[in-house]
Formats: structure tokens, C-alpha cells, sequence
């Protein structure tokens, strides 16, 4: 158990029998008493929810891991990861991956959270490097406008790309924005 006092944000509670993630907490003074004002994002179902909790009102603090897993192959509806540890095999619906799924090639490890042995989500890094499979070449001497060009990338994604960019490059790719950082350097 854990004091609203207590509330951090990226902090896990269970609130009516459901699991969320603090998203943001507020201390609001009213002329009578204090309130937090928190948002909570459902890890089951995504959405996100405003509550209020009385000062010194105790929640359950729940027990989310990040566990570090690879990833191996992908099937029409999971995605199957392996344990780095202990080499056990886990499959993650596709409707809990989300768009992790643009972002992930075999063999890249990244972060399952997990609420005991059911899996709640995928976290990526802030960015990867994929290479593109497809794209038009650029026109020379149209650089200087700072336009841009559609570029698929390995793992299907569409990015847009400056013009200078072309196929069989490899990029650097937000996975918070979908968009492009910078060129990656070649191995």
C-alpha cells in the first residue's frame, strides 16, 4: 500500500480491481482539504483516466516488471519474444504490442512489461535504425528546400525522409513520432 502522498508519475497501482500507470499527479489545496488529482492510463486497455484521491487515501501499489527480452518472430496475431535470462518464451498479442511492431526486427532487445506472468505492453528505446528496402531517388540539386520523400523501411513502416536519403540506407527513427532523425552510420 502506498500514501496519494506518495504517487510518482511511471508509478503502478491497482485501483478498482484494475492496473494502471501514473501518467501525471497533481496536489490541489481545496479550503477544506487536499486532493491529488492523478491521471492513470489503463495497462490492459490503453485509455486514459482522471481521478481524485483524498489526502493520506492508501492505493495498492502493483507489481509491473520490465523484463529485457529479444525478439523473434512474428505471427499474424502475437508477437513472441524470449527471456535474455532465463531463454523462456512469451507470445504478446498484437492488439497489446500496438505499433511496437513497425519498429522491431529479429534479434532486437527490448522491454516487456509484465504483471506477474501476463504481459501488459512493449517498450522501445526512444529510437531505432532501420534500413529502407524502398524509396524513389532524389532529385539532384532539390536539397535545399528541405523537402521530403516517402521511404519504406525494413520492417514495412513509411517514413518520410529527406531527399538525399536512398534505398539501402540506413536511418535513425523516432519511435515515439514515426519520424526521421538522422542517418545512421554504416557498419
Amino acid at each position: 500500500m502506498i500514501s496519494t502522498s506518495e504517487i510518482k508519475k511511471g508509478a503502478s497501482v491497482e485501483v478498482d480491481g484494475n492496473l494502471y500507470q501514473v501518467v501525471e499527479v497533481q496536489h490541489v489545496k481545496t479550503k477544506k482539504s487536499a486532493v491529488y488529482r492523478v491521471k492513470l492510463r489503463d495497462l490492459r486497455g490503453g485509455h486514459i483516466t482522471e481521478r481524485t484521491f483524498n489526502a493520506g487515501e492508501k492505493l495498492t501499489a502493483a507489481r509491473v516488471e520490465r523484463r529485457d527480452m529479444q525478439f523473434l518472430y512474428s505471427e499474424p496475431d502475437a508477437l513472441t519474444f524470449m527471456n535474455t535470462q532465463t531463454f523462456d518464451q512469451i507470445s504478446v498479442p498484437r492488439s497489446i504490442a500496438g505499433d511496437a511492431v513497425n519498429y522491431l526486427k529479429e534479434g532486437d532487445v527490448v522491454q516487456v512489461l509484465a504483471f506477474g506472468e501476463e504481459p501488459l505492453g512493449v517498450e522501445l528505446p526512444a529510437s531505432v535504425v532501420l534500413k529502407i528496402v524502398r524509396s524513389d531517388p532524389g532529385v539532384k540539386g532539390d536539397t535545399a528546400t528541405g523537402a521530403t520523400k516517402p521511404a519504406t523501411m525494413e520492417t514495412g513502416l513509411v517514413v518520410n525522409v529527406p531527399l538525399f536519403i536512398n534505398e539501402g540506407d540506413s536511418i535513425k527513427i523516432s519511435t515515439s513520432t514515426a519520424s526521421y532523425i538522422e542517418r545512421a552510420a554504416t557498419a
